[in-house]
């Protein structure tokens, strides 16, 4: 389990550096073509934010920024199979990196937008490294959590009683980037 979990996060964190390295440049261009762009970017992200505070207060009703169902319950059916094929949990973690990035991805775009006004540069690649670990630190954490014996069921249970405070806090600090976003270019 242990080295699956490794190969799964390693899978993870390089979806993830991979879409960010590919996504700055994008970014800086459409930010080059016209600051409106930039500004379109920065309400995307403050509505995302906006949605994840509905959440706190309603969670569940109207739309949410989650995985769809659909992928849900295909992660789960992938999941059954990586028995201790590193290569497959290593793949797993890619796909699942895929799918929720739209859900997870709207603090990686603010970050990513606010880098792309330098371009690439080792500075942001080295930046982009850091947020990356940290964005998997959570998943070595539960691992590491797991693999000394505490329950996954334990680990659901506190998600379920802090979800809409997580979602409140995600959703602050959205809107903070969204705005320090405008106020970059302003």
């Amino acid at each position: 389990m242990l080295t699956n979990g490794i190969f799964y996060i390693i899978g993870v964190f390089i979806t993830y550096f991979i879409a960010g390295l590919l996504l700055i440049p994008i970014i800086e261009k459409l930010g080059k073509v016209s600051v409106a762009s930039y500004l379109v970017i920065s309400v995307i992200i403050m509505i995302a934010g906006i949605i994840e505070i509905k959440d706190y207060f309603w969670y569940g009703k109207g739309f949410s920024l989650s995985i769809f169902p659909s992928e849900a319950e295909r992660i789960k059916k992938y999941v059954k199979k990586v028995s201790d094929k590193k290569l497959t949990a290593f793949l797993l973690g890619c796909f699942v990196a895929i799918v929720e990035l739209p859900c997870t991805g709207a603090v990686y775009l603010a970050v990513l937008a606010l880098m792309s006004l330098s371009g690439v540069t080792i500075s942001n690649i080295s930046f982009l490294t850091i947020y990356n670990i940290i964005f998997v630190l959570p998943l070595i954490v539960i691992l590491l959590f797991v693999y000394k014996g505490i329950s996954t069921e334990k680990f659901e249970a506190w998600r379920q009683k802090h979800k809409g405070l997580m979602r409140l806090l995600i959703g602050l600090v959205l809107i903070a980037l969204g705005l320090w976003m405008i106020y970059t270019i302003i």
